[in-house]
């Protein structure tokens, strides 16, 4: 067995045993992949993490980039419960259809709207508007701009907001420099997010590595201490 393979069967070992998620998620994985999209929301374990620590967080509203087939999206909707809204945010309005049809599916659709557009142009929608604070933010889209979106996360942030970062690992190319194309884009967007986390005063977090059925990768996690001036003012 190689150790993809025994990643992936301790995986299935504790989703079916330690967290038994309900069947809606699964209908909603094998939806989006029937629908032609890739197989690449996350690991049932994290979903559920995320779903915790919005609920840990008391957290009523969330903010997404990146929707996909709307996975992560139902983990969010079903924390926030009935009074809360989940923001969240996809290019492809494809991608957007079959999230829609999702949630609605689960009985989750109320909670959530979907803006579909370049993600940096409807966050800037949101900040232009007025829109949060957010108490959750959750970060999985194009790894490029992931700076930005951090940096669009904060002016829609408040003292205490959840800010999470997916696949910040990569199988570990996030310490290759021999990276071309778009790799070596998404590898400096990671490598800056993260500068980012680390530097930002504003901003107290973690990283935690992780290997599952999708292999060898990890997030970020990060509170926001001080609010945003330009939020505030």
């Amino acid at each position: 067995m190689t150790s993809l393979e025994h990643w992936a069967a301790v995986d299935d070992y504790l989703v079916a045993t330690a967290i038994r998620p309900d069947a809606a998620y699964e209908r909603t994985r094998e939806a989006s992949h029937a629908a032609g999209l890739r197989p690449i929301e996350v690991p049932a374990g994290q979903g559920k993490l995320m779903g915790l620590i919005t609920e840990l967080a008391g957290a009523r509203s969330v903010l997404e980039f990146g929707t996909l087939g709307g996975y992560s999206t139902q983990w969010f909707a079903a924390a926030v419960g009935p009074q809360g809204r989940v923001t969240t945010l996809e290019y492809e309005p494809r991608h957007a259809e079959v999230a829609r049809q999702n949630l609605d599916a689960a009985g989750l659709g109320e909670r959530v709207e979907i803006r579909v557009g370049a993600a940096l142009e409807t966050v800037r929608e949101l900040i232009d508007s007025g829109a949060g604070p957010f108490d959750v933010v959750f970060i999985d889209a194009d790894k490029a701009n992931n700076a930005n979106y951090l940096e669009a996360a904060l002016r829609l942030s408040r003292p205490g907001t959840v800010i999470i970062g997916d696949n910040v690992v990569r199988g570990g190319r996030v310490l290759d420099d021999s990276s071309t194309g778009a790799d070596a884009a998404d590898v400096a967007g990671i490598r800056a997010y993260l500068e980012r986390q680390g530097q930002d005063p504003r901003l107290d977090g973690t990283v935690l590595q992780t290997v599952s059925g999708k292999g060898w990768d990890g997030f970020a996690l990060a509170i926001v201490r001080e609010a945003d001036a330009a939020a505030a003012g």
